[in-house]
């Protein structure tokens, strides 16, 4: 009688790191609701290697891994602040979204929603033109056409994606609405982090998810062989 193959190491580490990722994501937003700098500076760096490591354990495509952890170095470089670090962590962010246009493949996408998401950022950018030091205008307006066409092709993947994408771009914009020094909302940092850890968490879901096709995904992989969260 043939033996059937062994359980990955791996499986045994999904739920813990997804339940470590949703306690610290609430320990982050508590801290950023009552002003805990210190929590804040603790959790923050925590978020993006365990989901990570929890889309590492579930043995997702490595794009979506590279995406997660570039959004690490992204979270870290936005805790300073310094226009130097707000570029750089910005430029870690569109690294991240380039894999994940990387790991989206090369499908045909609806052209009714790429058209309404393109004209969404022209405008969004257009009017937050005057308000962008002018040393951020023209890489927050590159960024944006980068942040856009993640969120569009998202899509793809299904409606978890496609609801990670949207509030990717709905969070960054909020970011870009305090950089303008527009008017913002009660407890803005709490919004931002909300809409940004959802976005990442819905965006591995959905790259995760049973049948979903990816991109950088080798034999074995994930879609293969699903595992519950």
């Amino acid at each position: 009688m043939t033996a059937g193959p062994a359980p990955d190491r791996r499986e045994r580490l999904v739920r813990p790191l997804l339940i470590a990722f949703l306690a610290v994501c609430a320990a982050d937003l508590v801290a950023v609701l009552t002003d805990s700098g210190v929590t804040h500076l603790v959790a923050k760096p925590l978020l993006m290697p365990l989901l990570a490591g929890y889309a590492a354990a579930r043995r997702g495509p490595r794009p979506l891994i590279a995406a997660l952890l570039l959004g690490w170095g992204g979270d870290v470089f936005l805790l300073a602040d310094a226009d130097l670090a707000f570029l750089i962590g910005m430029g870690c962010f569109a690294a991240g979204h380039l894999c994940y246009l990387r790991l989206f493949g090369r499908a045909r996408s609806g052209l009714l929603p790429g058209i309404l998401y393109a004209a969404v950022a022209a405008v969004f950018v257009t009017l937050l033109w005057d308000g962008l030091p002018a040393g951020l205008r023209i890489p927050l307006a590159g960024y944006s056409v980068l942040l856009t066409a993640m969120a569009y092709r998202s899509t793809l993947l299904g409606r978890y994606a496609a609801a990670g994408g949207a509030l990717f771009l709905v969070s960054d914009g909020l970011i870009a609405t305090g950089v303008a020094d527009w008017p913002q909302a009660p407890a803005p940092d709490f919004w931002i982090m909300l809409t940004y850890v959802a976005a990442q968490l819905l965006l591995t879901l959905g790259a995760l998810a049973p049948g979903a096709r990816c991109a950088g995904a080798g034999p074995g992989a994930y879609r293969e062989r699903s595992i519950s969260i």
